[in-house]
């Protein structure tokens, strides 16, 4: 028997297939995810979870004449591979491949770039609006996971949403999990809402049975869905979603493809805002997955048969060693906090929140609050570390800002995944954070050059009675000893690495690199002076000035945007001190969007490797 999916390329084709084939279709589609993302790595137990969903909503809208929004975007592999990318999906994740996230580049069924979380409501409504100013007819649906709904920009959409009343179909994926279990009062809510999944079976064998019914079967169909409305208001009063002015239908089984287009299909035609509760498992039909799904959120490649990662380790992570010297100074100063963002494991704070569960605190989806909460902590007399990816910081600046820099107030900014990632694409890129942070009042912002040069700057920010913030990359770290006395840093000082007559001043993950570079161009006659800079903000200005005469050079290299960035603030060091005769490099990342691929690929192509930093040296010095 051939497979189903060979005659899949479009949604059309999709619609083409009978509604008894479709649990078949959703096995096959399981099965080339699994294959693929346990080769290339990607985000297993989410795309898993909504495989039925993903083939319903194709089954009953129309795309892309209909705008699906993905939030987040990470579970949307079934999407690409119903609209005409499944040939190319082999290649996810991989350079010149498909991104794991919507792309609007990719595909015209893609609307909507979506990499972080929390976005998809207010840009549907804004279409929805758009579309009714322009008389035009198509539906717009938001596809939102319930970790999503943590975010304040989801709910200040949806109270607009209940305002305007536009025509939207809101699909509320329910797993319990964002990237970690969801936490706080609003995952507890809808977890009342669901009331058990032997509420939703039951449902289903019930209405099963009654269409086998002749004549009889849709009536009590119809009389039982009263019922259900009515005891929903009953047993659940004042459901939040019908106070804003939000139809509510659900909660319904996830994995029932029957179930989900009959509910899809009722909410095509609503004339008003509707929100369906959809109930899914991560990992769905995978069983390594299943029992994991934080493990398999993003996956590394692994055995398939097994699930087993294919390789293993040598040295730890950044995010390792930042989350052990966690526990290890928290040992010894009750008044150290840990919070994150929905990323426990991802930041290393997992084994701090098993030895100190009374003082580790994961907020959900909400950056902003992270900060603003960690302000309140610091105000207090408390040491919070805030342990947020550098891209996700971004959507705190304002915090950063008005909060915590303004006030001066002792809050430690850990930011993991700093630089070049690898695989996820633009919207992950930790490219950005030296130069938003460089202006921020009173804010110390470091970049450790090696995993023990980290647990030296966690341990002296937390003594320096101002905000400070630490960016380290994603990864296992360089593999230099760790352990010892840990020794404080004075804000400010660099380390000198190498003597020569001219200056390569790195900073963080470049400081390594620049050393290999500095070695090769010895021997070609360019001496360079290799400085570990530590310090972006504030600079150790003794250090460049000494090498700031006539006729000499100074040379930066940093792991993030060039514009604004560590190269910048020497720069303008130099002019202040109008030292106009010092020939002057500034390498880094141009104003661009980067590549889909691995980090070492993209760093290789901009020149941040060794080699390619020896070659732009070179040829600045022949010119």
């Amino acid at each position: 028997m051939g497979k189903l999916l060979d005659a899949v390329d479009s949604p059309q084709d999709l619609k083409r297939i009978p509604a008894e084939e479709l649990p078949r279709l959703a096995r096959e589609i399981r099965s080339l995810i699994v294959d693929v993302v346990s080769k290339n790595g990607g985000h297993l137990a989410s795309n898993l979870g909504v495989v039925e969903l993903s083939i319903a909503l194709h089954c009953v809208f129309d795309s892309p004449r209909d705008k699906i929004i993905w939030d987040v975007g990470h579970q949307c592999y079934t999407h690409k591979i119903l609209t005409g990318r499944k040939a190319c999906f082999p290649g996810l994740r991989q350079r010149g491949g498909l991104l794991g996230f919507p792309d609007r580049q990719e595909s015209e069924h893609d609307v909507y770039n979506t990499g972080h979380a929390s976005t998809a409501l207010s840009a549907a409504l804004g279409m929805a609006v758009a579309r009714d100013k322009r008389g035009e007819s198509f539906r717009v649906v938001a596809v939102v996971g319930d970790g999503s709904l943590t975010g304040g920009v989801a709910w200040e959409a949806l109270n607009q949403i209940g305002h305007l009343r536009e025509k939207i179909v809101i699909v509320l994926n329910y797993n319990e999990m964002s990237i970690s279990p969801n936490v706080g009062a609003l995952s507890k809510y809808l977890t009342y809402l669901v009331s058990g999944q032997h509420y939703l079976r039951i449902k289903d064998h019930a209405k099963s049975f009654l269409k086998s019914i002749p004549a009889v079967g849709w009536p009590m169909i119809k009389v039982g869905r009263a019922v259900e409305d009515t005891v929903k208001k009953t047993f659940f009063p004042g459901l939040v979603f019908e106070e804003l002015g939000i139809r509510y239908i659900g909660p319904v089984q996830g994995h029932s493809l029957p179930s989900l287009i009959e509910v899809f299909e009722e909410a095509r035609d609503y004339d008003g805002p509707v929100l369906i509760h959809c109930v899914t498992q991560k990992g769905r039909g995978y069983a390594p997955a299943q029992n994991n799904p934080e493990r398999f959120h993003g996956a590394a490649p692994f055995n398939r048969a097994t699930g087993e990662p294919l390789t293993n380790a040598t040295s730890p992570t950044y995010s390792d060693v930042f989350g052990r010297t966690m526990v290890e100074l928290a040992k010894s100063d009750p008044r150290i906090i840990a919070i994150t963002a929905a990323m426990p494991e991802g930041t290393g704070l997992s084994p701090f929140a098993r030895e100190f569960p009374d003082r580790f605190y994961d907020v959900g989806i909400a950056e902003q609050h992270a900060v603003n909460f960690a302000a309140g902590l610091a105000l207090s007399g408390f040491k919070p570390v805030v342990a947020i990816y550098s891209t996700f910081l971004q959507r705190a600046y304002d915090q950063l800002y008005h909060d915590v820099a303004l006030m001066d107030l002792p809050v430690v900014f850990a930011l993991d995944r700093a630089g070049i990632v690898s695989d996820d694409g633009p919207t992950h890129q930790g490219i950005n954070d030296l130069a938003y942070l460089r202006h921020m009042p009173h804010l110390i912002a470091m970049a450790p050059k090696d995993e023990q040069e980290m647990r030296r700057m966690l341990k002296s920010a937390l003594t320096y009675g101002h905000p400070a913030s630490i960016r380290f990359p994603k990864g296992k770290g360089v593999g230099v000893p760790i352990g010892g006395e840990l020794e404080d840093i004075p804000p400010g000082r660099s380390e000198l690495l190498k003597e020569g007559k001219d200056l390569l001043l790195a900073i963080g993950s470049m400081v390594y690199p620049a050393l290999r570079a500095a070695e090769k161009l010895e021997k070609e006659g360019i001496r360079l002076a290799v400085v570990n800079a530590r310090f972006v903000k504030p600079l150790d200005e003794e250090m460049v000035l000494r090498f700031a005469e006539d006729g000499r050079t100074i040379i930066t290299a940093e792991e993030g945007v060039v514009a604004g960035g560590f190269g910048s603030a020497v720069r303008e060091l130099l002019d202040r001190e109008k030292r106009f005769g010092v020939r002057f490099l500034s390498i880094g990342l141009p104003l661009e969007i980067y590549p889909l691929g691995k980090a070492e690929e993209i760093k290789k192509l901009y020149g941040l490797d060794a080699d390619g930093l020896a070659a732009q040296i070179r040829s600045f010095f022949k010119e």
